[in-house]
């Protein structure tokens, strides 16, 4: 299985972050393998959050129900 399916398999199961992918699949550049689900026509949303000592990070969520525009 590659990345980038383990990737959107996660992103199925609940928002995702880069620490959780690096955690749980050992993906080291989470934006290009969330780049790659986009151009597959994915539609995945980016939000940042703001952890308690003052860092940001993006924290990718996949919107249900929209693959290739459906």
């Amino acid at each position: 299985m590659s990345q980038t399916t383990d990737i959107l398999n996660l992103l199925q199961s609940g928002p995702l972050t880069a620490l959780d992918a690096l955690e749980r699949i050992g993906c080291f550049r989470l934006a290009s393998r969330i780049n790659d689900l986009r151009k597959a026509g994915h539609n995945i949303q980016t939000n940042t959050i703001t952890l308690p000592n003052g860092k940001q990070i993006a924290q990718y969520t996949l919107t249900q129900g929209a693959i290739n525009g459906q």
